[in-house]
């Protein structure tokens, strides 16, 4: 019987747990929206939240990024595609940074 492959190691491999759980918590903050707005609550509280949720998926991007830099690029620098690579983060930066 043939054994299933082996996911590729990326980035976030090692932290993948601590990735998932923010991950959890950033989902949970959403729903916590959608009662707020149930719950007719206050505009300005509503955008408050939003607000912290937006900081917090940037800091799940930034740690992707960080990851990215340190295991994908350099692998990639390895072998031969520092500048494909390079190319291709610079779009996901400037992805993340087009908001508003």
């Amino acid at each position: 019987m043939p054994s299933a492959p082996t996911p590729p190691t990326r980035g976030y491999t090692a932290s993948k747990e601590q990735l998932q759980a923010r991950l959890r918590r950033i989902e949970g903050q959403v729903r916590g929206i959608e009662r707020m707005v149930d719950e007719d609550r206050y505009c300005i509280d509503v955008i408050t939240q939003i607000s912290a949720i937006q900081a917090a998926l940037d800091k799940v991007a930034l740690g992707l990024l960080d990851g990215h830099v340190r295991h994908c690029m350099h692998e990639g620098a390895t072998d031969g595609r520092a500048d494909e690579m390079a190319t291709e983060m610079m779009g996901a930066v400037g992805r993340l940074m087009k908001r508003g």
